[in-house]
């Protein structure tokens, strides 16, 4: 077994059930925060509301066939703010609040109906937006700036180890893992569950995506350490786990 592997396997074995610390559920640990702190009111901005929205694709079957990982967008095309609200929606969307349990139920599974992630946004190309980093603020349908600086969108290239695909993006999304989400039910066992969840967004994204004719490219290789630093993310508490460049496809 080669040293890679047997890293791997520690990993793994980690989050076996007998290895796994008692849950801050059972320990009476304070129940988690599962709707995004804003840390500016004046600085949302609010998206259209994308429930009646109708994308020019509908057939699910084809959509699946047609699905691809597409690295390569038209860079004079933007996306409408209502397509951007309909991607939002569906990978990360709140659909019902359950206030008995005090969860939020999305479009996508998510293990304990935990739903860990955040979704920052690297915007380039999206109408009626400035160019810039921003966070979805899921259950009030808006986004909140985090900064408009060019510096700030250099460094988001350069976190993505300046990929093509994400410099030429109408769009990136990064998507963050809140931890103690998870963790507080199912222990060190979230590990696991933060890459499954992730998952089933990027997929939705996909798909949504292939509706209203973009493109998606999902990334894992990313720098870890600049990536959470731009978006402010401590790594005890945070994380970003998965990241994916969407923009129009080039016609033919």
């Amino acid at each position: 077994m080669s040293e890679i592997e047997e890293n791997i396997q520690k990993l793994h074995r980690a989050t076996y059930y007998e290895n796994l610390n008692v849950p801050g559920q059972e320990r009476d640990e304070p129940f988690p925060r599962y709707l995004a702190e804003v840390r500016d009111e004046n600085s949302l901005i609010f998206l259209p509301d994308a429930s009646d929205f109708q994308p020019p694709q509908t057939d699910l079957v084809a959509i699946l066939r047609q699905r691809a990982t597409v690295r390569h967008y038209d860079t004079q095309a933007e996306l409408t703010a209502t397509e951007l609200a309909f991607l939002l929606k569906y990978t990360q969307g709140i659909r019902e609040f359950n206030q008995k349990r005090n969860v939020t139920l999305r479009y996508v599974p998510s293990a304990g109906s935990r739903h860990p992630f955040e979704t920052y946004l690297l915007i380039q190309r999206v109408s009626g937006l400035l160019p810039g980093l921003y966070h979805f603020i899921a259950h009030k349908n808006a986004l909140e700036i985090l900064s408009l600086k060019r510096d700030a969108i250099q460094r988001a290239h350069e976190c993505a180890l300046r990929q093509r695909q994400v410099i030429t993006s109408a769009v990136t999304f990064f998507w963050s893992a809140e931890i103690y989400r998870t963790s507080w039910r199912y222990s060190e066992r979230a590990y696991r569950y933060f890459h499954l969840d992730a998952g089933h967004i990027c997929q939705n994204l996909y798909l949504c995506a292939e509706s209203i004719g973009c493109g998606v490219c999902a990334i894992a290789a990313f720098d870890d350490q600049l990536a959470n630093n731009l978006f402010d993310q401590k790594e005890a508490e945070r994380f970003i786990t998965y990241i994916a460049s969407v923009g129009k496809k080039i016609d033919g």
